[in-house]
């Protein structure tokens, strides 16, 4: 391995769609079912439309960021840029619990799915398997990881539209309750079921991650991280409704695999197309765990060039160019958390690190506003301060929801992140 060389600079805007696509889908196929277990039909609806605004309007400051600044650090980058050393260790650490507890999450419901086809497959011991596998992969190269992102996000869109096909002919509004009074809703809830809303389009910003290896971030990044945020949207508001409208949501709300599960209710365990789908299903959350390998890889091989970890995680590999030491030590601490969480605890520390990066992210995005007005902004935002204003405080309410679900883990995640900033001030004054 060789340190600080420069990375394949060979991603176009199809393949940033990919990736932006690839890193969430899997939400749609596993997750997102949860908040039915905190809150009813309309109120976790409220939840989803709630962080469907934010990540539009976040998106649209943080396509700014990216494009303005591409670094594989993304959000780390832009708030040491902005706040200092300090936050940028801060928010690569709060990225780096996105991006680390992400991965076992899904590894989990693909054990899951494996298990659903082949029940005499253990369910963990499948996820293990994969892991693994899709770690091997990602040391091949990003053009080669690119194409592979690419093709199974493909494959996993064609699958939501199988799904989505077979069950139009069910479909029954009558299934929904009618929309309920404001004073009869449970606004605590709807704060409840916000983590797994997130989880719908959770580690979309991952984009920004592999925007060193970009041939052209300016046009490129803007135009595959749009489409990849419109893409999610509407997949993701197909997939609420018409699963809810043919089944009973209390019945997949903790289900690793809720799809698979409404398919067979529909047409019976002796039909083939359950099978089918699930099979097709497992390219959803191989694209995603794959995706998000990508994007902590990169993460930590930018805060290891920066000095926040150990240099050893900033070499990459002789011919492939891959930060093949951070892919590995990524891949480890992933396994370790699959060992001792579960999937629901999985997605709320993976949410809270996220939410906790969308307010520095927004913080810095103001004060490059008026610290750096001049810098060159290939792409600019839109209704600035208003639109970023309205963002950050439905991030700040987002987060606060988040750490409300779950105190304990939200201390945990907290008390790790002032140890580390305490440690890098001490080892700062020192040098």
């Amino acid at each position: 391995m060789k340190e600080d060389g420069k990375m394949h600079k060979v991603l176009h805007s199809v393949h940033l769609w990919g990736i932006a696509v690839g890193l969430v889908i899997s939400g749609d196929y596993f997750g997102w079912n949860f908040g039915w277990s905190k809150a009813s039909f309309w109120e976790f609806s409220f939840a989803v439309g709630w962080i469907a605004t934010f990540y539009v309007l976040f998106a649209l400051c943080f396509t700014e960021l990216a494009a303005s600044i591409p670094q594989s650090g993304g959000p780390s980058a832009y708030a040491k840029r902005a706040l200092g050393d300090l936050f940028g260790l801060i928010t690569g650490y709060l990225v780096l619990v996105e991006f680390l507890l992400a991965p076992p999450a899904i590894a989990s419901a693909l054990g899951g799915y494996i298990h659903f086809l082949f029940p005499v497959i253990p369910e963990f011991g499948a996820g293990i398997v994969m892991f693994c596998l899709l770690l091997l992969i990602n040391l091949t190269g990003i053009k080669q990881t690119a194409r592979f992102e690419l093709l199974v996000t493909l494959v996993a869109v064609f699958g939501l539209l199988f799904y989505l096909g077979f069950l139009a002919p069910h479909v029954s509004l009558d299934r929904i309750p009618p929309l309920p009074e404001m004073n009869s809703i449970s606004w605590g809830s709807v704060f409840l079921s916000i983590p797994f809303a997130i989880w719908f389009f959770l580690a979309v910003e991952g984009v920004a991650l592999a925007s060193e290896e970009v041939r052209n971030p300016a046009r490129d990044i803007p135009i595959g991280y749009t489409a990849g945020i419109f893409t999610l949207l509407c997949l993701a508001g197909l997939i609420f409704v018409f699963t809810a409208s043919v089944v009973d949501i209390k019945e997949i709300a903790e289900l690793d695999y809720p799809l698979s599960y409404v398919l067979q209710k529909l047409y019976g365990s002796e039909q083939i197309w359950p099978f089918v789908f699930t099979f097709i299903g497992l390219f959803g959350l191989v694209a995603s765990l794959f995706g998000i390998i990508l994007g902590n890889s990169r993460l930590i091989y930018a805060m290891a060039k920066e000095g926040y970890l150990p240099t050893y995680l900033s070499k990459l590999s002789k011919g492939s160019l891959v930060p093949g030491n951070a892919v590995l030590t990524g891949g480890v601490l992933g396994i370790f958390c699959m060992c001792f969480l579960d999937t629901a605890e999985l997605i709320t520390i993976s949410a809270l690190g996220a939410c906790g990066m969308y307010l520095l992210s927004l913080v810095s995005y103001f004060v490059l506003r008026k610290k750096e007005p001049e810098m060159p902004r290939p792409y600019k935002a839109p209704f600035y301060p208003i639109l970023p204003g309205i963002a950050l405080v439905l991030g700040i309410v987002a987060c606060g929801s988040v750490s409300v679900s779950e105190p304990y883990l939200a201390l945990g995640v907290l008390g790790v992140g002032v140890t580390l900033g305490i440690g890098y001030s001490i080892k700062q004054k020192r040098n």
